[in-house]
């Protein structure tokens, strides 16, 4: 049993390492993002990232194959000015 508990913490913790790379993939695409238009605010989009990647992993039914697919969920924020 102490293996099991060992594997699943180790799987666990690959999975908190794989969301957090996420997360931060994110935030330097949005980086890219503003800098390239030479416009807009980070702040809004990097702090947002991890819920991005939650809804995107765990809610959002969506398939990155087929992005035109009529059934995939619509995800639209409002937050003013963020980039």
């Amino acid at each position: 049993m102490l293996n099991t508990l060992r594997s699943t913490s180790f799987i666990e913790m690959s999975n908190t390492m794989n969301r957090k790379q996420l997360a931060n993939a994110i935030r330097a695409l949005s980086m890219d993002g503003v800098q390239k238009a030479n416009s807009g605010h980070p702040g809004a989009p990097m702090g947002m990232a991890d819920i991005a990647e939650v809804l995107w992993r765990s809610h959002l039914n969506h398939n990155p194959q087929n992005p035109n697919w009529a059934d995939r969920d619509r995800f639209v924020l409002s937050n003013g000015h963020g980039s």
